[in-house]
């Protein structure tokens, strides 16, 4: 039933075309076979490389508001401003090693580190990592994914029109991250600062309460700033780079699930495994940026081994290639900045919209109403 239903939807030329890839089909290797093909030493963490990079953001950051500071001109903060938000972006992505534990061996640490660079850019630390950590743990299934996740077809025609429209009409979706914290995706609920929210067991409440305690700590300061220096001027100092930094983190992590040239399958029940959800990752080229935030990219491994720093993951894909075979899928090369990659975002955001409501091994299916209802709406 599943092979009819997968044949079904790339079509019965699959069935002559001998090269044909069934992206759905269960690998012919293990999850420990890609282990034995990284290195050993891509698995050790150094803290000391690991702080080097957080000084070397940190310095950065500084100094591009000394420099706005400084300025405090129309012609220097359009300049300011991506640059800023790219950089905030690096800092989340430093602490998101520190979530898996790929910064250092030492948890303290980790935390520590963590809930300075996640509450400085306005993230709960560990309600991010708890559900982060479900996010990897459940990676590639419909109903228990927790990042970016197809909606249903029976949530996706039950939405109102307003988060039908803002949800799959572009600029909105790379300015979902703020909401999401707040809560969750349709058809889930809980809220990444409620304790009580059953995104949690009770035994993480404490720590929930820690990041929220040091979120609103961060915000009351920037409220404070706000009072003291102008509310413009912290809005182009802090306010315009947090949304820069938003759009980064919801365009990274929605093309690395998404929009790549052959659909990709999403599984339930008994088809689902870690593996065969890890491997419908995709890895992307983001030129010049890759270096500054470090190499998030390169996703394929970092989701089926998240205990792999960052600064061994280039190494450790090129080694496990031979054995991830066509499973793998070799990124399109990026001029010094990923524009490239806004083709795909803005073609997945228009044809990728609901699965089916049954069936073990689905694909994105379109609505073809979706933009033609609200155009007529708007008229």
């Amino acid at each position: 039933m599943v092979q009819a239903q997968t044949l079904q939807h790339f079509g019965n030329g699959a069935r002559e075309d001998q090269s044909y890839f069934d992206p759905g089909a269960p690998p012919p290797f293990k999850i420990a076979d890609i282990r034995a093909a990284i290195p050993k030493h891509c698995w050790e963490k150094s803290t000391l490389r690991s702080l080097s990079y957080v000084l070397r953001d940190v310095l950065v950051v500084a100094a591009l508001v000394a420099a706005a500071i400084g300025f405090n001109s129309w012609f220097f903060w359009p300049l300011y401003w991506p640059a800023q938000g790219t950089m905030f972006w690096a800092l989340f992505v430093l602490g998101h090693d520190c979530g898996h534990g790929s910064f250092s061996n030492s948890s303290k640490l980790n935390s520590v580190v963590g809930h300075i660079l996640h509450s400085l850019i306005l993230v709960p630390y560990n309600g991010w990592r708890i559900s982060h950590r479900t996010h990897h743990q459940n990676h590639g299934h419909v109903e228990n994914d927790e990042s970016w996740v197809p909606l249903t077809e029976k949530v996706y025609k039950n939405l109102d029109n307003m988060t039908r429209t803002l949800r799959y009409s572009f600029p909105f979706p790379i300015f979902a991250y703020p909401f999401y914290l707040w809560n969750r995706s349709p058809g889930k609920e809980g809220s990444h600062f409620n304790p009580y929210s059953n995104l949690f067991s009770p035994g993480e409440r404490k720590g929930v309460v820690t990041s929220t305690l040091c979120w609103t700590i961060v915000l009351s300061l920037l409220l404070y700033l706000s009072l003291t220096i102008g509310p413009i001027f912290m809005l182009k100092l802090y306010g315009v780079p947090y949304l820069i930094f938003v759009m980064w983190l919801d365009f990274v992590t929605y093309l690395h699930h998404h929009g790549y040239t052959q659909k990709l399958p999403w599984y339930r029940g008994q088809e689902w495994s870690y593996l065969r959800g890890g491997l419908t990752t995709v890895d992307r080229d983001y030129g010049w940026i890759n270096n500054v935030h470090h190499d998030i990219g390169t996703h394929v491994i970092h989701h089926l081994f998240p205990q792999i720093p960052h600064y061994h993951l280039v190494e450790a894909t090129k080694s496990a290639k031979s054995v991830l075979g066509k499973y793998y899928r070799e990124p399109q090369k990026s001029g010094p900045l990923p524009f490239h990659l806004l083709r795909y975002l803005l073609q997945s955001i228009s044809q990728d919209h609901f699965v089916s409501d049954t069936g073990d091994i689905v694909y994105y299916q379109t609505d073809p109403k979706l933009h033609q209802d609200s155009w007529t709406k708007s008229k």
